[in-house]
């Protein structure tokens, strides 16, 4: 749909994950000239606008629990010519972040949608992973419950791809042990990114949680390896579930590996979890 010439502009602005200064020009040129901020947590968007000076007309609060009631308002602004940026508390709005209805909305009432790049924690980890990490599936946040959490992680380690996702603090050590059980690729973690107290940790699942110790703290940016090895085109936990029921754990896992192209010791490790439940 072609753009109203008489509406104003959404701008999704990227903000640091941690540095201020990594802040671009351009997005703190935006900031200053629009008259609305929609800001997942306006305390922080107060800290990031008072480090660049400026007081905004309007700074309102956009987040998952008002999103869908905020859309009439701000559509409404735009179309009567009010430019809007979009910001999530770090990084690049959208990625794991509010404002997905918003940018819907405004591009079906044929508002000018304009990205302003910038941090991203995804990336910023993937620029320094000294592991295989092309092609590479981002899935933002593993699910909570060990139990389903390993079942996503089966299907997604059925796969080549470098699995990238983040992970909360008292979180990060029952995944680890979750990967460990399930595959023996490598990982990296990245901790506290651009931050006074940023982190890289890179090697097993069980030796990055030794280095982590008992109380991890800080956000956690994660990459599991990519496996060339590894073929696409058979799902391991159908394969496994299917022999399972003719054979023993490790008879099943040796046709597994077999069949899959993979380790046979992944294949068991999978084959004993497949088996208990």
């Amino acid at each position: 749909m072609t753009a109203l010439p008489e509406a104003g502009v959404l701008y999704v602005v990227a903000t640091p994950i941690g540095h201020l200064g990594d802040l671009t020009r351009r997005a703190e040129k935006v900031l200053k000239s629009v008259q609305i901020v929609a800001a997942e947590d306006t305390r922080r968007t107060r800290g990031l606008l008072d480090h660049i000076d400026h007081h905004v007309p309007e700074l309102v609060s956009l987040h998952e629990h008002n999103e869908q009631q905020m859309l009439p308002k701000l559509v409404s602004r735009l179309q009567a010519g009010t430019d809007i940026a979009i910001v999530s508390d770090a990084g690049t709005p959208l990625v794991n972040d509010p404002g997905y209805l918003l940018v819907g909305a405004a591009h079906a009432a044929g508002i000018r949608i304009v990205p302003i790049p910038g941090a991203c924690s995804i990336t910023t980890a993937l620029s320094v992973c000294p592991l295989p990490c092309q092609p590479f599936l981002y899935v933002g946040f593993l699910p909570a419950k060990s139990n389903n959490r390993q079942r996503a992680l089966q299907g997604y380690l059925a796969q080549s791809h470098a699995l990238v996702f983040l992970e909360a603090p008292h979180r990060i050590l029952a995944c680890l042990a979750d990967i460990a059980l399930l595959c023996e690729r490598r990982v990296m973690l990245g901790r506290e990114l651009t931050k006074q107290y940023e982190t890289v940790l890179v090697g097993s699942p069980e030796e990055v949680m030794r280095a982590l110790g008992e109380q991890p703290k800080g956000e956690f940016t994660c990459i599991i390896e990519a496996v060339a090895g590894v073929e696409q085109n058979h799902d391991h936990v159908k394969v496994l579930t299917a022999l399972l029921t003719e054979l023993p754990a490790a008879k099943a896992a040796k046709v597994a590996a077999s069949i899959c192209g993979a380790r046979k010791s992944e294949m068991y490790e999978l084959a004993l979890t497949l088996a208990a439940k």
